[in-house]
């Protein structure tokens, strides 16, 4: 059984009735530590070592956020900067997440279809979390593709609730070891992987 660690931004969540849908109860699941990091440090007075400690306690890190200007709301990349310190998360002796897996789940306004080399943004989700990739194989870590919603503008009450099937189904699968990772790390998206069992 492995132990997910979400690590939340959203600066706007009351603006956001789709995250707000999204995370309903995450805090109360069981094997699921759920940290909002704008609640937490509104400041943006991290502390380090309590974020090393959670991540430490956890086999699966999951970044939970808005697509933000084709990246991450500004709280994890200062997250990032802080907590995956040279000699700790990297470098030659660097190795306190070795083996552990990073993924991220996003709301996107943007249509999938404008996702690709020919849609308005030229790129795939993926082309854009190579960042994130590759942070996490400098930390020997395995990324997983993401969990994505799009078209978040134009999406009902109705919608959204297949995606929050999608998310619960996500987090227990991960939770049961049930996901062979070899197989569908190259995968464009978790979604094609885990809808078809939330139906």
């Amino acid at each position: 059984m492995k132990k997910i660690l979400i690590l939340f931004a959203h600066p706007a969540l009351e603006k956001s009735r789709i995250n707000q849908r999204l995370i309903e109860g995450l805090d109360k699941k069981d094997s699921v530590t759920f940290r909002d990091l704008y609640e937490l440090y509104p400041d943006f007075n991290i502390d380090v070592s309590a974020e090393q400690q959670a991540v430490m306690e956890h086999d699966i890190i999951i970044f939970h956020h808005p697509f933000y200007w084709y990246s991450t709301p500004a709280i994890l990349k200062e997250w990032q900067d802080l907590v995956l310190e040279h000699g700790w998360a990297y470098g030659s002796s660097g190795d306190a997440l070795s083996g552990k897996y990073l993924m991220n789940v996003m709301t996107a306004g943007g249509a999938e279809k404008s996702y690709c080399a020919e849609g308005f943004n030229k790129y795939t989700i993926r082309d854009f979390l190579r960042p994130m990739e590759r942070t996490a194989a400098l930390c020997k870590m395995e990324f997983l593709p993401p969990l994505v919603l799009h078209g978040t503008h134009s999406l009902t009450e109705l919608d959204i609730e297949p995606y929050k099937k999608a998310y619960e189904n996500l987090l227990n699968r991960l939770i049961a070891d049930d996901l062979n990772t070899s197989e569908i790390k190259d995968e464009l998206y978790m979604n094609t992987i885990v809808e078809k069992d939330s139906k």
